[in-house]
């Protein structure tokens, strides 16, 4: 049987498009598997990290299917977003017009690959449709109170007319147009992600063994609990005078109180507002202020990677306990998004204070000490336990203890308070962009801030627009104009539209509905009952904090709001490695980008999807390797070939093999078949490593060919052909159909332990760990008989010497240490 893939894979993949042979069943009373990959984004082509995720994912789809699971495999589009508007500028496209075509393309391109989606669940989240529901959960969270509207300071691009993440800030210049960016307050829609902080956290033990654990180390060092004390540090006199009386204190948030009588300066972020009072209103020399406002148009995540930086603000405050005067400094290290924007710097006993303290020559005051007592010239920060110091009545204390005493003393004091603090900032979800689901609700000068009426739903983006990357086309379109939801008089609609992130985050729960009530409702909580939580979720590991976090938050949302009775929407995690060529990550500005079509036209989609899954752990970096690639191909071509040698009678027959009546290489090959068998089992519900399954079917294939029986031929096809269905399915229902009727897809192997029993071992003989030689003993022999079998073999390295100790390791080895 010759191998010819593009006839081969056409033919199956018309099949299973015309007999919906993927489409889950309307049967709640069959056990479910729900197997999904992140959807992608609708770029225009399909790449080698697209190709490993939703082949990972299909191995999944089709094993558990054939193992009799009704199983949801679904795909679709994660289609608003920047670079649909970016496209339109460039081609003079409409962004809707752009992000279809290239759905469709990609559909096709994915299809070539026979991937197992359902083909009915599929949608776009720039669908109507789907907008429709989400609107509908957002109208809902702004009544529960988990989506309110604030103006706080952001990024903003003037050219671009738009709001920036942090992560869209590069070295103070906007990532599009590389403008300068500007701090700005501005209204927005916040999401109330920390209401659920703590829930989020505690969760993430549900998750251990099965999410990766750097998964749940990323997760819960972004939501960052700390516990410490908040209390307030009160302006001198003058301080609050040159401050024109506006402020008296500031609150900081310490984790580490038994330093306190260490304080020797304060430091407050670049947005904190008293620094704003200050440049706004000229309180400092020109030049003082422009490097201020440099600080501010630095993103913070870009701050983190500068050297710690600072100025005098020339005010100060007053120690709590001691009445000291304390300095107050700006600093780059400090975040207005945590703890308030200030912060109690104690530069002998905190790195990054020490190091900020060296550089602007700053007191140093110890008040812990080790078992080396007090450090004369410090060269570093002391960050060990120890015994407080210079701490007036705190002094002797351990310093564990002392963190307790002194929240005791400030609380008792009305000093302060104990308190518990997140990194975790709530969701700021507008965009000022155009290709984005609309914010649902409508300005009114009487009636405020309106929900639109459910009933109206969906708020629709116009389509007669113009993109020119110049501020939001909604803003001057009579699309805003619109009555109030609530008294009837002219309104204005809301022009922001949602961040694409929130599209995400619950696309996994419209799958689960099936498609006949897609019309009715947006989720529908029975089908959620039968399909969450998702049992094997597959993505790039880029994406585990911030949408992760987020589809967790959501789930727990919409289950308080009644719409699921989820709580965790991931039960298993799988973060699969990127894929590489010359050693980097696949760009088209490094020139070394390998098109899956091409290899699809040239080998087939089962020689790529076998490299895919051949080359590396899924969890590891893969490197393209063109030789691997036709190397794959070749053991495809010979596996179809080799089944020449499955007759018609054998097949019949081969169910009853008797294992005592079978050769050496006949049991060898039967063994080495059933093994591939139990590792598949293995594979896909612990370890993950494809690799290891098809470095087993290829050994079974290999000893199937070093033995003549035609019984042993068709069982080890029967099997072979089996499991590897989910890695090379066209080939496989090929052959199926010809040599099983595909028989061998409607039900479990069961593996035949009989198969493992040895008539003998090969034992390795060492002498002072040195191989000698082997001897074959059968598994029953006697310790002492396969010594003797061990010396006598061994005899002409044993001659003439003394033997001092003789080991037995069962079934493996017999090492001799001798001398002389």
């Amino acid at each position: 049987m010759e191998y010819s893939p593009k006839q081969i894979e056409q033919k199956w993949q018309t099949f299973w498009s015309e007999n919906k042979s993927f489409e889950p069943e309307d049967n709640t009373k069959k056990e479910k598997k729900y197997i999904l990959s992140m959807f992608p984004y609708p770029s225009g082509r399909i790449h080698m990290g697209h190709v490993r995720n939703y082949c990972l994912g299909d191995a999944f789809a089709r094993y558990f299917r054939k193992a009799d699971f009704n199983v949801l495999h679904p795909i679709g589009w994660d289609s608003f977003g920047m670079p649909a508007e970016n496209a339109a500028i460039k081609h003079k496209l409409h962004p809707k017009k752009w992000t279809y075509e290239n759905i469709d393309y990609m559909r096709d391109e994915l299809r070539a690959l026979g991937l197992s989606f359902s083909e009915e669940r599929e949608f776009a989240t720039s669908d109507e449709l789907y907008t429709k529901w989400e609107q509908e959960f957002i109208i809902k969270m702004y009544e529960a109170g988990l989506l309110y509207k604030k103006s706080t300071t952001v990024n903003w691009c003037e050219p671009c007319h738009t709001v920036l993440a942090n992560e869209q800030v590069e070295e103070g210049c906007c990532w599009r147009c590389n403008t300068p960016v500007e701090q700005k307050e501005m209204p927005g829609y916040y999401i109330a992600i920390t209401k659920y902080a703590q829930e989020l956290l505690d969760d993430l033990k549900i998750l251990e063994g099965s999410w990766p654990s750097q998964v749940l180390t990323m997760q819960e060092n972004w939501i960052g609990r700390s516990e410490g004390l908040e209390f307030s540090l009160e302006l001198s006199k003058d301080s609050r005078f040159k401050l024109d009386k506006q402020f008296s204190t500031f609150d900081v948030f310490t984790t580490r109180p038994d330093t306190i009588y260490g304080m020797s300066y304060s430091a407050l972020a670049p947005e904190h507002p008293i620094v704003k009072y200050i440049v706004e209103n000229n309180l400092l020399p020109e030049e003082k202020i422009l490097a201020i406002k440099a600080m501010q148009k630095v993103s913070e995540r870009d701050r983190a990677t500068q050297d710690k930086e600072g100025l005098s603000l020339e005010i100060d405050v007053i120690h709590p306990l001691t009445g000291e005067l304390i300095s107050v400094w700006v600093a780059n290290f400090v975040l207005v998004s945590y703890g308030g924007g200030a912060v109690m710097a104690v530069p002998a006993h905190d790195e990054r204070d020490f190091e900020f303290a060296k550089k602007y020559d700053l007191p140093i005051k110890q008040v812990i000490v080790g078992k080396d007592g007090i450090l004369e010239n410090q060269t570093e920060a002391y960050t060990q336990e120890g015994e407080l110091i210079n701490s007036e009545s705190f002094t002797g204390l351990k310093n564990t203890k002392a963190k307790k005493a002194m929240i005791y003393h400030f609380e008792q004091n009305s000093l302060g308070k104990k308190q518990i603090n997140y990194k975790l900032r709530d969701w700021g979800v507008s965009r000022q962009r155009y290709w984005g689901a609309p914010i649902p609700f409508v300005h009114c000068d009487d009636c405020g801030l309106v929900p639109e009426k459910i009933e109206n739903l969906p708020i629709a983006l116009p389509e007669d627009v113009e993109i020119t990357g110049k501020g939001n086309p909604l803003d001057t379109h009579e699309w805003r104009k619109c009555a109030c939801p609530k008294c009837g008089k002219e309104a204005t609609r809301e022009t922001d539209t949602l961040d694409t992130f929130v599209q995400s985050s619950w696309y996994f729960l419209r799958y689960a509905t099936n498609p006949k009530l897609w019309q009715k409702e947006g989720i529908s909580k029975k089908d959620s009952d039968y399909w969450m939580n998702v049992d094997q979720y597959i993505g790039g590991i880029e994406h585990a904090i911030l949408h992760l976090l987020y589809s967790r938050f959501f789930t727990k949302a919409l289950n308080d709001l009644g719409y699921t009775d989820s709580r965790e929407p991931f039960k298993k995690l799988l973060t699969q490695g990127m894929v590489l060529k010359d050693g980097a990550k696949m760009s088209k500005s490094k020139g070394n980008v390998v098109d899956p079509d091409l290899i699809i036209e040239k080998y087939g989609a089962d020689t790529a999807r076998l490299f895919i899954l051949f080359a590396a752990p899924p969890t590891k970096e893969l490197e393209w390797n063109d030789s691997a690639v036709e190397g794959a191909f070749k053991f495809i071509k010979k596996f179809v070939q080799r089944s020449e040698y499955v007759t018609s009678k054998s097949i019949e027959e081969f169910k009853n093999i008797e294992q005592s009546s079978l050769n050496k290489e006949e049991k060898e090959a039967r063994r080495k078949v059933y093994e591939a068998l139990k590792r598949a089992d293995d594979v896909f519900n612990k370890t993950y490593t494809f690799n290891t399954l098809i470095a087993g079917a290829m050994e079974a294939l290999n000893a199937l060919q070093a033995q003549n029986n035609e019984l042993i031929w068709a069982e080890g096809y029967y099997i072979l052909t089996n499991i590897l269905e989910p890695i090379i399915p066209h080939t496989c229902w090929e052959l199926a159909d010809k040599l099983f009727n595909r028989s061998n897809f409607n039900s479990k192997i069961q593996v035949k332990e009989e198969v493992f029993e040895l008539d003998s071992i090969t034992i390795a003989v060492t002498i002072n760990g040195k191989k000698r030689c082997e001897v074959e003993v059968a598994p029953d022999t006697s310790k002492d008989e396969i010594l003797a079998l061990a010396k006598e073999s061994a005899n002409k390295w044993l001659d003439g010497k003394e033997i001092i100790k003789e080991i037995v390791v069962p079934n493996k080895l017999v090492n001799l240490v001798i001398k002389g």
